[in-house]
């Protein structure tokens, strides 16, 4: 009896236009009408996720950056996890050495650095130049879709914030550079207290250890007395998987890597083809639903 849907956004809710399709919204209406709590898991920051649900009605709890927050639907905040602060500078100092463009996901802003945008297009040219069948337009939307997030503030280093009493939930780290990532993640793969995930192709990102969007499902539904197994989760990305894994249903987005797909029970739609609401449909209709 599935009685918890946790739902994915970028590739998974959202559209290409990064907007929540009318079949979704009233897939989602729908199984909150029927009973089932919605949960939105994401790795973006609770208030950006509130500027995407702006004018659509939606009133959900919130595992955000990649979960290590977890905020109420009337939006305080329930739970969250720190990365630890000699750590966030260790892994700050080395993106910066290194001229990564990066993300600090905290408390109160997604601080980033004022040469960042800078530094991705040097990244692309050195890409367009290096490599001439590269799809030009598909960097440029990759570079729009970091930048479209809400909260930025624009900072010259992470020295700025990292000794203020401003709570780090997540690092992210991008590069078009595709040997740049790679050392970037082999740099940090081997840190005691934190782990990495990639959420897409030009990204990995940071956090402590005890943060997965996985972890905060479970202690979503601890709080909710709602039993593991009477929950399901669908996504697309690496970032997905610990959820995935632990949900009573799983569904991978049509649009998913095989690698995502092969760790799910089932496989829905795209997200341009209301994957989700396809998804949530299955799930009302379903034996294994008393709401059928």
């Amino acid at each position: 009896m599935v009685k918890l849907i946790a739902i994915d956004l970028d590739g998974t809710l959202l559209n290409e236009e990064s907007q929540i399709s009318k079949g979704n919204l009233e897939a989602i209406k729908h199984a909150q009408a029927n009973g089932i709590e919605v949960v939105i898991a994401t790795g973006r920051a609770q208030f950006d996720v509130q500027t995407i649900f702006n004018k659509t009605g939606l009133n959900t709890w919130i595992i955000g950056t990649n979960g290590a927050t977890i905020h109420q639907p009337n939006g305080e905040l329930f739970h969250s996890v720190l990365i630890n602060r000699q750590d966030a500078i260790h892994i700050l100092n080395w993106l910066e050495e290194e001229e990564y463009y990066y993300e600090i996901f905290t408390n109160h802003a997604i601080f980033t650095p004022q040469n960042g945008r800078e530094l991705i297009t040097i990244e692309m040219d050195r890409a367009i130049s290096a490599n001439p069948d590269v799809s030009t337009e598909q960097l440029i939307k990759a570079a729009e879709k970091q930048y479209s997030q809400s909260g930025f503030s624009f900072i010259s280093s992470y020295k700025e914030i990292i000794d203020t009493d401003i709570d780090v939930y997540n690092i992210l780290a991008f590069s078009f550079d595709k040997d740049k990532l790679q050392k970037g993640k082999e740099k940090f793969k081997g840190m005691k207290d934190v782990t990495m995930v990639t959420s897409a192709m030009h990204n990995f990102e940071l956090e402590h250890k005890n943060a997965s969007k996985g972890i905060a499902l479970e202690i979503l539904a601890k709080k909710l007395k709602i039993n593991i197994a009477d929950t399901a989760a669908v996504g697309d990305s690496f970032n997905d998987l610990s959820m995935l894994r632990i949900a009573g249903r799983s569904a991978a987005m049509g649009n998913a890597p095989e690698e995502i797909k092969n760790v799910c029970q089932e496989v829905t739609l795209s997200n341009t083809d209301d994957g989700v609401a396809h998804f949530i449909h299955s799930l009302l209709r379903s034996p294994l639903s008393s709401l059928s």
